[in-house]
């Protein structure tokens, strides 16, 4: 089984740049307290880290 993350969105988009939005959906997220679990690429590390003020992990599966 491929290894997981849990994804929960903290902050809100407003006021933010039009990127970080982008990555925000990119992820699946656009409501704040949203959750996803999501395949563990460097992709999406990438992406987690390209917005840590509006997204945290809340959990490593796998």
């Amino acid at each position: 089984m491929a290894k997981t993350i849990v994804v929960k969105q903290i902050g809100s988009p407003i006021r933010r740049p039009q990127e970080q939005r982008a990555t925000l959906i990119g992820l699946g997220l656009n409501k704040m307290h949203k959750t996803r679990e999501l395949e563990d690429t460097p992709s999406v590390r990438g992406m987690v880290n390209k917005i840590p003020h509006l997204v945290e992990i809340i959990e490593e599966r796998g």
